[in-house]
């Protein structure tokens, strides 16, 4: 977290960060004491290697030493945010010689791997503290990281506390802090506004549905539009899932809680866009009121849309906030769900499956993932596919009604309520790590808000003060 990063503290203990390409001559360099203690570990310079270095006397470690990959891989990245918990609880110091990239880069990934999720219980250790080099820009490192952990603890807190009201809550706290404007639809009004998808899915739940809406920025620059798939549980309806499917869905909310974490990063950055938020937020529960296999629902579109399971529900209310932010005609829409297990059968849990209709913007994204260590995966818009939501009783159907191609079939649903003509961005995320490993705890984890925010911010240079 951020108050892992300090900029000054007593005594820090020295870290070289050294690349793998010099790692030899920088232990030719060492004292023969310290040439000797490292042979003797079995410290080979090797990309990821990291070793405490005794004091002069023995007498317990004074230092460590870190070996980085030169290519600046994703691996690497999260070799840098294991170092929080691999290094002895206290403060640690660089040389201020760094240059700023991996400064900089150090800095978010130390904050990013120092995140402890404690709302109910007490961490086992404190991470360790970075002073922050000078080289390194504190302000994008500290966004980066206060987002990492306002998507982590949004998507870790048990469903008990984290209902549509609640997430509506932490969305109305983190706009007054940031001086955005906020609009909640609740209930019934969304049938009046006509978010009738919306309201199907989260009508039986005690806990009303809501549509989040966040907006700020200066009216002349380009819209960008954020769209998150707010599910605070799901129970998959009617369809009912089984105990195995139904354990994790308190991060069905991902998606919302990452353009919560990305619009963080955007204002804090105060980026030249008009901004906005939209989230539906719903529980998808069993009631006598649950919507049913085979009802037919007005989209606020105007398509009817055939229920083919009530387990796709996410796509449903993606559908209809879609369609709103597709209505001020934004310059990019980008949406961001944990919508489908198709997704991570293709790839994983690592790898967001990301659709775009617009080659250049998929591939200025490609680069910035690239860039930023922080991976995602074109699929394709595949159209010959369109048929297999073709319903016989309404205009399209929210599934295919086969196993195969899951993923592209769920983003061709969505593409039908974004207007041609809209550059849109649409991510299959996972939103978690099933095992801790180096900087990312089991539980919830961010994806691709680097690679989108690094795409946001080209596309507000582009605005002339």
């Amino acid at each position: 977290m951020a108050s892992a990063l300090v900029t000054s503290a007593p005594r820090p203990r020295a870290l070289a960060l050294v690349a793998a390409s010099a790692a030899k001559a920088w232990m030719r360099k060492q004292p023969a004491a310290t040439r000797s203690w490292l042979e003797a570990a079995g410290f080979g310079g090797r990309a990821g290697d990291l070793q405490l270095l005794p004091s002069a006397s023995g007498r317990g470690a004074v230092g460590a030493v870190m070996v980085f990959a030169d290519d600046g891989s994703t691996d690497d990245f999260w070799r840098l945010a294991g170092l929080p918990t691999r290094l002895p609880v206290g403060a640690w110091k660089i040389d201020d010689a760094i240059a700023p990239a991996l400064a900089t880069r150090l800095a978010t990934a130390w904050g990013i791997g120092a995140y402890q999720f404690t709302r109910y219980r007490k961490p086992a250790r404190a991470p360790a503290k970075l002073v922050l080099p000078a080289a390194a820009d504190r302000a994008a490192a500290t966004r980066t990281v206060e987002a990492n952990a306002l998507v982590r603890d949004l998507i870790n807190t048990p469903s008990q506390d984290m209902g549509p009201a609640e997430l509506a809550a932490a969305a109305v706290d983190m706009a007054k802090a940031l001086g955005m404007t906020a609009t909640i639809i609740v209930g019934e009004a969304l049938l009046t506004e006509g978010y009738r998808l919306v309201h199907a899915v989260g009508r039986a739940s005690a806990r009303p549905p809501r549509l989040i809406d966040l907006r700020w920025g200066d009216e002349s620059h380009p819209k960008l539009t954020l769209v998150g798939k707010g599910v605070c549980f799901d129970t998959g309806g009617l369809d009912l899932k089984g105990a195995d499917g139904m354990k994790m869905m308190k991060k069905d909310m991902g998606g919302a809680a990452h353009v919560l974490g990305l619009a963080h990063m955007i204002v804090k950055a105060k980026l030249r866009l008009r901004l906005r938020v939209l989230i539906p937020a719903v529980e998808n529960a069993v009631s006598g009121d649950a919507f049913r296999p085979l009802d037919v629902i007005t989209s606020r579109k105007g398509l009817t849309v055939e229920i083919g399971n009530t387990d796709a529900e996410g796509r449903l209310i993606l559908a209809d906030a879609l369609h709103e932010a597709s209505s001020e005609k934004p310059a990019l829409i980008i949406d961001m769900a944990t919508l489908t297990g198709a997704a991570r059968v293709a790839l994983g849990p690592e790898l967001p499956a990301t659709y775009c209709n617009d080659d250049a913007v998929a591939g200025r994204l490609a680069h910035h993932a690239a860039a930023a260590a922080d991976p995602l995966w074109r699929m394709p818009l595949w159209r010959p596919y369109r048929p297999l939501l073709d319903s016989k009783v309404a205009d399209l159907n929210n599934i295919s009604g086969g196993p195969m191609a899951g993923s592209i079939t769920a983003a061709l649903f969505m593409q039908e309520f974004v207007d041609p003509g809209i550059a849109w961005i649409h991510l299959d995320i996972f939103a978690w790590n099933n095992a801790g490993r180096a900087g990312r705890p089991e539980g919830a984890e961010a994806q691709a808000l680097r690679a989108l925010f690094a795409l946001a911010a080209e596309r507000a240079a582009l605005v002339t003060p």
